[in-house]
């Protein structure tokens, strides 16, 4: 979601006549989008924005904008945020341009008077390349559901759904630049139109979307297990161009703990989801997040949660060391007792458990043929995509460029990529 702001923040400031520049100590505008969904990622921030005021000491009129979750979407906030950070010149709330645009439009930068809506992200394009061809479009932002742990309802706000017109608009306007594969955002994206009385809902979406000229491959990103139906797994299964993949957060593999972070489902739901996207979808690719060492999470609760990703086997797996975040219920209530050195313990079995698992379950792979959007030339000239269930693949002597799709004969099964020979 960052990634997409940052882009559409790139779209004003080139129709202002703005061009990027490779090094920071070059910019005349520095512009920092920030993420504190995890403490680890807030403390990056301010390390950054150190650097960024010796910048500023060298150039004064260097002009420095702050932007996204950091800031927030409560206007009482600015005032503590000018006196904490000095150097910043613009503070701009997640996905809301309006103070860059008042910012160029006052020193008479702006040529046009193009409204946010009408500015799709540039796509950025690869350095040895030249061509971009994945980008992601902001389906709903905000999100309503409040986990006790995630700070993302206090940061980028409420739930909100942008009008189906825009996001196809802009949808079309990527793929005539070149884009190949969309990928549709939502902190919950499955709930995608339920907060606007007669807008369609995600899986008339994605079928309008996959059907876009020029595109070859739709994904959507992040689901939430009560909000997936047999609906959008009927799509994904039936509409040409949609991915058969899933990202379907647990979080936990105990209903104690489940229960503790508001999540509004069992365990035993969310294997039952799983079973009926396997059942319509059997080579699906699916990946989840888990958070270990949530307040109050015993040595044997965490086991519960090893023993779920045996029996789900997903094909990816992000482990999160739970951290509070201001504002958070968790965070105001409930203490942080796992040691530090638990929840390193816990990340590491996880995560040696998964690679353990991938490597026997890649292993079969080798010598078959897989499709292949390339998306990269890598330095050493291997070029480097996704198959549909969005494993990630580096082939090896092949003229593609980024934006084919082509097949290619697996030669090398890791537990994290595989290698392939163009066939």
């Amino acid at each position: 979601m960052n990634e997409a702001d940052a882009l559409r923040a790139a779209a004003l400031l080139e129709s202002a006549g703005f061009r990027p520049v490779e090094h920071a100590r070059d910019a005349a505008l520095l512009l920092l989008n920030t993420c504190v969904v995890r403490r680890q990622a807030e403390e990056k921030i301010y390390s950054r924005l150190t650097y960024v005021a010796e910048l500023k000491r060298r150039n004064p009129a260097r002009v420095v904008a702050l932007m996204g979750c950091l800031v927030g979407k409560n206007p009482r906030e600015l005032g503590r945020f000018r006196e904490r950070f000095p150097d910043v010149d613009l503070f701009l709330p997640p996905s809301d341009l309006a103070p860059l645009r008042a910012f160029l439009e006052a020193r008479g930068l702006l040529r046009e008077a193009v409204a946010d809506d009408d500015l799709p992200p540039p796509p950025l394009p690869d350095s040895r390349t030249g061509r971009a061809v994945v980008a992601h479009v902001p389906v709903v932002l905000g999100c309503s559901h409040a986990c006790t742990y995630c700070v993302i309802p206090y940061r980028r706000g409420g739930e909100r759904s942008r009008p189906a017109a825009e996001i196809l608009a802009e949808v079309a306007a990527l793929a005539a630049r070149g884009v190949r594969e969309i990928v549709l955002l939502g902190q919950i994206v499955d709930r995608y139109g339920l907060d606007r009385p007669g807008e369609i809902h995600l899986p008339e979406l994605l079928r309008r979307v996959a059907a876009v000229p020029g595109l070859l491959r739709v994904r959507f990103l992040t689901s939430h297990p009560r909000w997936i139906t047999d609906e959008l797994i009927a799509a994904v299964a039936t509409t040409p161009g949609l991915c058969p993949y899933f990202e379907i957060p647990v979080q936990a593999g105990s209903d104690a703990v489940l229960a503790a972070m508001r999540r509004g489902y069992a365990v035993a739901d969310y294997e039952a989801l799983v079973a009926r996207v396997r059942a319509v979808l059997p080579q699906v690719g699916l990946s989840t997040d888990v958070i270990v060492g949530f307040p109050g999470e015993t040595a044997a609760q965490f086991e519960e949660t090893l023993a779920l990703m045996r029996r789900i086997d997903p094909d990816m797996i992000r482990v999160a060391k739970y951290s509070p975040r201001p504002l958070t219920y968790s965070a105001r209530h409930l203490p942080d007792d796992v040691p530090e050195a638990e929840k390193e313990r816990r990340r590491v079995a996880l995560e040696a458990q998964l690679r353990a698992r991938l490597t026997e379950k890649n292993a079969p792979l080798l010598g078959q043929t897989v499709e292949i959007l390339v998306e990269s030339i890598e330095k050493n000239g291997r070029r480097h995509g996704r198959t549909p269930d969005y494993k990630p693949v580096f082939v090896e002597d092949s003229p593609a460029q980024p934006g084919d799709e082509i097949a290619a004969r697996i030669v090398w099964a890791g537990p994290f990529s595989l290698v392939a020979a163009a066939t």
